[in-house]
């Protein structure tokens, strides 16, 4: 008797979560520039960029460059805030992560509840497991001017993608302040923490006032990574939303 076919995962609009749960969302999916919900959609505001950091040498800048060119692959843990600009902060969310470039990162979050980010290297795809939900871009369609590839991608986008600038030393850390070059980006600026020459911490700002704190500990630099931590696999029955 042959075997009965598995049927393939639907491909339909689904039922969006309630407003509230949308901004809880709008850090995980915005590190990634995964526009899924309207919370993440904004345009930055004309003028106040950053200037070019493109002549500027030493301090956080420099650690940021040797950060790009000298890591292949890392891994680590990481807390996430998100505030609302009336000032309601949603839960804190906590995790793993891990990339390797070229274009490979899994983002994913183990508490209070559970969600998962995977880019294959052509694909980015979000599953909110609560809702049983998959939602699919291409990576050329993200861009490089997200908060992941600021500090994931690779070295040779960053000044095209961003306009930078020192922003000085403040609790233990080196400050860069980066603005997407794109009015299309989904936020408004980035701030970057770095100490002892690796990321700490990073400000993700939209232009509503809306704030993702992330950060990180536990890093580790060029580690051997498996190749199935990047691989993704739509659960069965999910509901499977492709932009």
């Amino acid at each position: 008797m042959s075997a009965i076919p598995t049927p393939a995962p639907a491909v339909r609009p689904a039922q969006p979560p309630s407003m509230a749960r949308r901004c809880v969302l709008a850090g995980l999916a915005g590190l990634a520039g995964l526009a899924a919900w309207p919370c993440v959609k904004a345009q930055a505001p004309a003028g106040g960029a950053p200037t070019s950091g493109a002549a500027a040498s030493g301090g956080a800048l420099a650690q940021l460059r040797e950060f790009l060119q000298s890591t292949r692959s890392a891994r680590g843990s990481f807390t996430q805030r998100t505030q609302r600009g009336s000032g309601a902060a949603a839960p804190t969310l906590s995790g793993v992560f891990a990339f390797q470039r070229p274009g490979r990162l899994r983002w994913e979050v183990r508490k209070p509840y559970e969600q998962l980010l995977v880019a294959d290297g052509e694909k980015l795809y979000f599953l909110d497991r609560d809702l049983n939900q998959v939602t699919v871009r291409r990576l050329t369609d993200v861009g490089t001017a997200s908060p992941a590839a600021l500090l994931f991608g690779g070295g040779a986008e960053l000044e095209r993608s961003f306009e930078l600038r020192e922003d000085g030393s403040r609790d233990g850390l080196d400050w860069i302040a980066a603005a997407p070059r794109s009015r299309e980006a989904g936020f408004d600026r980035i701030l970057v923490g770095l100490r002892a020459g690796l990321p700490d911490t990073m400000e993700v700002r939209d232009a509503f006032g809306r704030s993702s704190v992330f950060v990180f500990s536990g890093l580790e630099r060029n580690p051997r990574l498996d190749a199935e931590l990047f691989r993704f696999t739509v659960p069965r029955g999910a509901d499977v939303v492709e932009q």
